[in-house]
């Protein structure tokens, strides 16, 4: 099957389309989030941004423009959400398309001037301006229909879809409104509805992209078939930081369907009719590779060179209080160190794009999570501008961070491919599990050190928290945030650990000299800081003979909805409760943790079964999440229990290694994802909320791991301090 896919263009889309668009307008200090004066939320601004959200048209059809990418975590059925609940729009009768690459009317609200999708921000960031398009639209089509019925607009309701005036006994739909409401000034405020009026908000209604893709119709990536087009696969160096010196494509281009062979900045690429014949091309070619600045060292090197930093004090990232002085002075002092390895992303669709050049500039195809900065790169290379580079925002098999490409490296390879054939054919890139696997931009490794000090009353009085690993915004779109030489995304969920802790230090050191390329993964920074602070805090309750939920909540007066998870998750889990014995012998436990990111605070409690030769089988996981409103309670427990088959990966088997400079993993073989047989029960608590939405695409992933470390101790007594777990309780 051969799919073109040709948006309109801007211009004829919007001169020939029947029915109402909107374009609304949002001051420029809610994209910033906080005011010149330092506060939060709006101030006052010459400066608007125009952002078209909604088409109606003469059929009936409401159509939702999506600014976020849509990669598996429902934010398609989100962003409708929040526009037809305002609109009261039948369910039915709502899709959704991507909006084109076009920051000054798509920015994401909490990156400024930028078009994109991470950080958990989808929902939280559109929360009030998606509501506000619906709000306007309902408020257009009622006036048109009072126009049109000669009566009050205040005598007309909406419901699902249809605009009504009782005592006249008048009804149209959307649909034979659209043109009418189309021709009237858009109104500069409406009111939004009160949450106890929500018809769809906080309902479980059913996604907006689950039947396209059960059936085959969602367009991906590699669903794009042009005219004429190229498939290309590289050959990439096996080190980080080699290139290639020279090779011999003789008997590649001998190869049937293989077209061309050219060199690119990152490798070889190997042009074809098709994927297969491309990979045959490349595995016969011969490439001698360059490897005067690539990066030779392994795993354990990179670990020994972070644990004789961590010797040392780092850049101070959080302090109050006198540290030192107090850890000297301590009753008791205790220190343990935790490592974490290298982790890809491994999302279900390897990287993948398409790239032709047209007599306008460029265009694109592609599950694309940065739309502004991947234009701004592409505009770069071909010597255009950015608006000339047009990108076709498609469905992404997931991504996990790694879409988010701070270099755009998968992008920039397909438009080096089709510079190098001077754009003659579009041509698609092909990245092969192996490649996807092989390419570098982990999550980093990681060694924290921590040291705790306690008084004669086992309180809590000193902590101090060193923390050695890459910078993932070094580099990166966003390398502004590193101030004072600190990444806040290294230090994240360790700086603004919630525990009332009078002395208070928290240190950073970022090696600069490790060639392994790193970037941001599911729950970036605290996807590690969890581990670190949640498994420390438990071994200092047991110290101290405490409860380690009754500890904790003691420390967390000042943070109720931290607070409140953890009592909803260990009541749910019957906390007090001994656990049962398994019927086929081993040890049991149960573990606790809680943490928050994103603005999402999450409380997991984890049961666990460790069998006579040390086989962990995690059997049960209960989770209290307050998100703040819940759009969709159903994608928020699809979204948490997906975080948590995701997070114990990692725990059991996750780890990117490298010896001598080259990666060991090359695919799920070595590279092992969870499996369906070892998914724990998992039970999701959504605490009711009267908030705005906050992220849950990445806040229930923190706490899984510490929840789990912490059963394994309760079951066996023995400590996890790295990860994974592998055959540590091996006997």
């Amino acid at each position: 099957m051969t799919r073109h896919i040709e948006n309109e263009s801007r211009r004829r889309f919007l001169k020939g389309s029947a029915g109402l668009t909107l374009a609304l307008y949002m001051p420029w200090s809610m994209a910033q989030g906080t005011g010149s004066d330092g506060t939060n939320g709006a101030v006052e601004t010459q400066d608007f941004e125009a952002n078209a959200f909604l088409r109606i048209d003469e059929d009936n059809n409401v159509t939702v423009i999506a600014k976020h990418l849509e990669m598996g975590q429902g934010t398609y059925t989100g962003l409708a959400t929040l526009v037809a609940e305002e609109l009261d729009a039948d369910w039915s009768q709502v899709q959704v398309e991507s909006a084109p690459a076009d920051a000054s009317r798509y920015n994401n609200l909490h990156w400024g001037p930028n078009q994109g999708t991470g950080g958990s921000s989808a929902i939280a960031n559109s929360w009030e301006q998606l509501r506000q398009a619906g709000a306007t639209a309902r408020a257009m089509l009622v006036t048109a229909a009072a126009q049109q019925w000669q009566v009050p607009a205040e005598e007309i309701t909406v419901e699902k879809g249809v605009v009504k005036h009782s005592a006249s006994n008048n009804e149209a739909s959307f649909g034979e409104l659209a043109s009418a409401a189309a021709g009237l000034p858009v109104p500069s405020d409406v009111a939004l509805k009160d949450p106890a009026d929500f018809t769809l908000i906080g309902k479980r209604i059913p996604r907006q992209d689950s039947a396209d893709k059960s059936t085959g119709r969602a367009v991906f990536t590699q669903d794009i078939h042009l005219p004429d087009m190229l498939t290309a696969v590289v050959a990439h160096p096996p080190r980080f930081g080699a290139k290639a010196g020279s090779f011999d494509a003789t008997k590649a281009r001998e190869v049937k369907g293989v077209v061309d062979v050219v060199e690119i900045p990152s490798g070889v690429a190997v042009l074809a009719r098709d994927t297969w014949s491309a990979k045959k091309g490349r595995d016969a070619l011969s490439v001698e590779w360059d490897e005067a600045d690539a990066f030779t060292l392994g795993s354990e090197q990179i670990l020994e060179r972070f644990q004789a930093l961590a010797e040392s004090p780092g850049t101070v990232a959080e302090q109050r209080g006198d540290v030192e002085a107090t850890l000297s002075e301590a009753a008791q002092t205790l220190d343990a160190t935790y490592d974490m390895p290298y982790l890809a992303h491994a999302a279900m669709e390897p990287l993948n794009c398409v790239i032709q050049l047209t007599d306008e500039g460029c265009e694109v195809w592609n599950g694309d999570q940065m739309q502004t900065y991947d234009q701004s790169v592409l505009a770069e290379l071909f010597g255009l501008e950015p608006q000339q580079v047009r990108i076709n925002t498609l469905y992404a098999g997931g991504s996990f961070g790694r879409r988010a490409a701070k270099k755009a490296d998968y992008i920039l390879e397909t438009a080096h491919i089709v510079k190098a054939i001077d754009g003659r054919a579009p041509v698609k890139l092909v990245w092969l599990r192996e490649d996807d696997m092989r390419a570098g931009n982990y999550r980093p490794m990681f060694h924290h050190r921590l040291w705790a000090g306690l008084d004669e009353q086992g309180q809590l009085v000193g902590w101090r928290h060193r923390l050695v690993g890459q910078s993932v915004a070094e580099g990166s779109p966003f390398e502004a945030m590193i101030q004072d030489e600190i990444d806040p995304t290294s230090v994240e969920g360790a700086s603004n650990l919630p525990y009332a802790i009078a002395n208070f230090q928290v240190e950073l050191h970022t090696p600069s000299d490790i060639g392994v390329p790193v970037q941001w993964w599911r729950s970036v920074g605290s996807s590690h800081t969890a581990f670190s602070t949640e498994c420390f805090i438990d071994e200092l309750a047991t110290e101290t003979e405490k409860d380690p939920v009754a500890w904790r909540l003691e420390m967390l007066a000042e943070h109720p909805r931290h607070a409140a998870v953890l009592k909803l998750a260990a009541e749910k889990a019957g906390w007090e409760s001994p656990l049962a014995e398994n019927e086929d012998g081993g040890r049991r436990g149960r573990g606790v943790a809680v943490h928050e990111s994103f603005n999402s605070y999450v409380a997991q409690v984890a049961e666990v079964s460790v069998s006579d030769d040390g086989q962990v089988r995690v059997d049960r996981v209960i989770c209290a999440v307050d998100c703040g409103i819940a759009v969709n309670p159903d994608v928020v427990k699809a979204q948490v229990e997906g975080s948590i088959g995701f997070a114990l990966t990692a725990v059991l088997y996750g780890e990117i290694t490298l010896t001598e400079g080259k990666v060991d993993q090359s695919n799920f073989h070595d590279y092992q994802p969870l499996r369906i047989g070892a998914m724990p029960s998992i039970e999701v608590h959504i605490v009711p909320s009267a908030e705005a939405p906050t992220g849950i695409g990445e806040p229930p992933v923190p706490p899984l791991a510490p929840a789990v470390a912490n059963a394994i101790f309760a079951a066996t007594g023995q400590r996890i301090r790295r990860l994974p777990l592998g055959d540590q309780l091996a006997s």
